[in-house]
């Protein structure tokens, strides 16, 4: 991306408007769904897709320039005049345009929303395919509508049927709704027009059941809730994006269960496949920790097995974890926890991918980007091994 591109080939560039203020839903760009943040859930839709050469973030504030740096985009600071509540996404197009593309110009110039939570890659793609193959001068991403609408002006009338009889809906053409995620246009047309709709507009259909913009509080408790629904693959982090891998170990790499014998001593069952998981997360230089809460003895023989870092017995996994990666030279935001209870969750919270296991606790599934199929002490962390190195774990 960026400096290393063909001067020849096309250039497309993605621009993810994402100021500081907002009143509907405090913080919303930084507000996580599924553990991701909304700015690093569209950084990736649209670094996973294909057609794009470069992904911007244009910001005024200091948290969102970090966290969209950290995942992988090119940041662009927007003044604070382009960034007030009456700023348009147009003005912070055009802003990026003249800040770092005034000597070579993109042939398309995406606008990818942070407020939709669950786009795609395949959504960012088809809206560019539509001005590069298609012969569309702009598109967006639409979801076929099929209800009726009704305006009221002292009485209730029908604005897009006839009110009077009531058409099946095979008998009705189609419409769309737009859904704010995603929009394509050729850059030089956007400049003349000043907008995002010119020339020949092409709606680019999507999924109805993905289409949920988050302008209140309520609606980013709704995408919380339905995220796991939604999103049922796992997220698949670019190459080099994890760096370490922490892991709990009650619940997690055990099934939570505890055999107690008549001296007090307590014993717990483990997965030979998660130790060979662990073993080739190591073989592969990755760094990781065994980070528990429990004051038991089996934790760090555990660890001294399989030749990995442990801290156990702490009350504060959160800080034990900062701490662990100024060690280790590590962001939190190239860091995998691993983690099934609610005291996993700030640990969750605070790192770049978060899993949970398939037994977790509800609230643990919520905050994390991907569930396990396999349940803690049943393979989940080999699972996790087979997810970070792929075909390198296939034959062992």
């Amino acid at each position: 991306m960026g400096d290393d591109l063909n001067a020849t080939s096309p250039l497309v560039v993605a621009v993810i408007p994402a100021r500081g203020g907002s009143k509907g839903v405090p913080g919303k760009n930084l507000a996580p769904v599924a553990g991701v943040p909304l700015v690093v859930r569209a950084i990736r839709a649209c670094l996973a897709a294909g057609r794009v050469s470069e992904v911007v973030v244009s910001t005024d504030d200091d948290g969102i320039a970090a966290t969209a740096a950290q995942a992988g985009a090119i940041v662009v600071r927007r003044p604070a005049e382009l960034a007030n509540d009456t700023a348009s996404s147009e003005a912070a197009l055009r802003h990026v345009l003249e800040t770092r593309y005034a000597d070579r110009l993109p042939e398309v110039l995406l606008l990818v929303q942070c407020t939709s939570p669950f786009i795609t890659a395949a959504e960012v793609d088809e809206v560019v395919a539509a001005i590069q193959e298609r012969g569309a001068d702009s598109a967006f991403t639409a979801a076929a509508f099929h209800g009726f609408i009704w305006r009221e002006d002292g009485s209730a009338y029908g604005v897009n049927h006839d009110h009077r009889t009531r058409p099946r809906r095979q008998e009705r053409p189609v419409e769309y709704l737009e859904t704010g995620a995603a929009y394509a246009m050729r850059t030089e047309g956007f400049l003349a027009a000043g907008h995002r709709f010119f020339g020949t507009v092409q709606a680019v259909p999507t999924d109805p059941a993905r289409v949920l913009e988050i302008d209140e509080p309520d609606d980013l408790a709704r995408a919380r809730a339905i995220a796991g629904l939604i999103e049922t693959e796992r997220p698949i982090p670019p190459a080099g994006a994890v760096q370490a891998v922490v892991l709990d170990f009650d619940g997690t790499q055990t099934d939570d269960r505890v055999w107690i014998t008549a001296d007090g001593t307590e014993q717990v069952a483990v997965h030979r496949g998660d130790g060979m998981g662990i073993a080739a997360l190591r073989d592969a230089g990755l760094p990781i920790l065994f980070l528990s809460t429990e004051v038991n003895s089996v934790v760090t023989a555990r660890a001294a097995k399989l030749r990995v870092e442990c801290v156990h017995a702490t009350q504060d996994k959160v800080s034990e974890l900062r701490a662990w990666c100024g060690r280790i030279g590590v962001d939190l935001a190239q860091v995998a926890y691993v983690g099934n209870d609610l005291n996993d969750l700030g640990c969750l919270q605070a790192v770049g991918w978060p899993v949970a296991v398939a037994n977790a606790h509800p609230a643990v599934k919520q905050a994390a980007a991907w569930t396990t199929t396999a349940a803690g002490g049943h393979g989940a962390v080999r699972e996790v091994a087979a997810w970070l190195l792929g075909d390198d774990l296939a034959g062992r």
